[in-house]
């Protein structure tokens, strides 16, 4: 359990869109749980079809990953543009700022998750051939390590953002987030486009 919460915590914790997101939305405080929610079950949905063999699938269909790699290119520009918007506008956080809709943080979330990847070949492919490594229960247990991870990372990352409000109460943090968040997005299309 321990080697699978290690390693699924080794995985997760770089910074990428996804946790540029639910940092973001961690500190907006605007439909964080939906966010944590969906971020943690899908890397529980991800992690059991790994280790069920459902790797197979992804490899033996490689024009399936190459259409993701170019949707989540795709998103992930227009989101990096959205952010640099944002950054020339920049706002304090405020407790009166306009909530996003919960549809809209959803697709927003469902899209940096599912539309990578990345996270086919690191959730599915190595974590549950590293699962599989293990004989009889201890697959299983790798396995509810690795989830026990991802619940607690995306619960710290969104939760644990308040802590850093009084930060992003200045216009400046914010544009300088945006613009780090926007830098992410598009070295992270480039990386998808060019493997």
């Amino acid at each position: 359990m321990l080697t699978g919460f290690l390693t699924m915590l080794t995985l997760i914790v770089a910074i990428g869109a996804q946790n540029a997101f639910v940092l973001r939305t961690g500190l907006t405080r605007h439909h964080i749980g939906v966010v944590v929610v969906v971020c943690a079950l899908s890397d529980a949905v991800l992690v059991v079809a790994g280790v069920l063999g459902v790797g197979g699938v992804v490899t033996s269909h490689p024009a399936l990953l190459t259409w993701v790699r170019w949707l989540g290119a795709a998103y992930l520009v227009v989101y990096g543009l959205t952010c640099l918007r944002n950054a020339r506008h920049p706002k304090a956080l405020a407790a009166t700022e306009e909530s996003p809709g919960r549809r809209g943080v959803l697709a927003t979330v469902l899209a940096l998750t599912w539309l990578n990847p990345h996270v086919y070949l690191d959730t599915v492919l190595l974590v549950g051939s590293l699962a599989n490594q293990h004989s009889g229960a201890g697959r299983w247990w790798f396995t509810a390590g690795a989830i026990t991870a991802s619940v607690l990372w995306f619960t710290a990352l969104g939760y644990g953002a308040r802590f850093l409000a009084p930060l992003f109460s200045r216009p400046r943090t914010w544009q300088l987030l945006d613009i780090a968040i926007a830098l992410v997005m598009f070295t992270i299309a480039v990386v998808l486009v060019l493997s």
